[in-house]
């Protein structure tokens, strides 16, 4: 499988502290059958400061690690951007970590909405950053409160060209029922491009990754839970 959003880059955001916290959560990882992941470290200005220039040194030192430690891991990097009207001014600084940096064009980048609501506006900059050739991918929308409350206030984003990643633990139920129907909704109604693992540590946020996989096979068929895990991320991130 390919997990397209994790927090495993330590000390740079609210993943794992420590290097050996990271190095625990990169061979649980492997364990639960990831063979590629993008590490998506939160550019929230004014919490978690992060940039493409900032996040650069931390993946190529842990990805040596990853290598002395014998952890079969390849893991690219890119960033859980949050959602701002400043991120339009800021597209051309070369700052910003996109999942396909360097890949072939369409280019996509992982936006996160607040938890609570779907902001004014969300539409119209998505349709903004489709005109200028960006695929906005919209991280646990199914966690969104908004959304939650009203399935349908997903849908402007959809017809601004936006795609929709949902969280392996939400199909479980690990973020409680909610967001589990809400998850499992915007399956049935072709809405999900995604499924990952949004991994954090091992405590409350460790990677379910198999687990969902094997309960989207049973569900939706073997190619539905290929697709999500497999076939989409590798597109989105230019490995396919």
């Amino acid at each position: 499988m390919i997990d397209l959003h994790c927090h495993l880059l330590p000390g740079i955001d609210d993943g794992p502290a420590t290097l050996d916290d990271a190095l625990a959560l990169a061979r649980a990882m492997v364990a639960d059958g990831i063979v590629q992941a993008v590490a998506t470290p939160h550019v929230f200005p004014g919490r978690f400061d992060n940039t493409r220039g900032s996040i650069a040194p931390v993946h190529a030192a842990f990805c040596q690690r990853l290598a002395q430690e014998g952890i079969a891991l390849r893991l690219h990097v890119a960033g859980e951007l949050r959602l701002s009207a400043e991120l339009l001014d800021r597209l051309g600084s070369g700052d910003l970590p996109f999942l396909n940096q360097d890949g072939p064009r369409p280019r996509a980048m992982l936006l996160e909405m607040p938890d609570g609501q779907v902001p004014l506006g969300t539409d119209r900059l998505c349709a903004a950053f489709s005109r200028q050739g960006i695929v906005p991918l919209i991280a646990h929308p199914e966690r969104n409160r908004g959304v939650m409350e009203r399935l349908d206030r997903i849908l402007p984003l959809l017809d601004a060209g936006c795609q929709l990643q949902v969280t392996a633990g939400s199909l479980l139920g690990d973020f409680g029922e909610r967001a589990q129907d809400t998850a499992w909704d915007l399956l049935d109604r072709g809405h999900v491009a995604v499924v990952a693992s949004d991994a954090h540590n091992l405590r409350g946020r460790a990677p379910r990754m198999s687990a969902a996989r094997e309960l989207l096979a049973q569900e939706c068929g073997e190619p539905m839970a290929r697709r999500l895990t497999q076939d989409n991320p590798a597109r989105l991130c230019g490995l396919a």
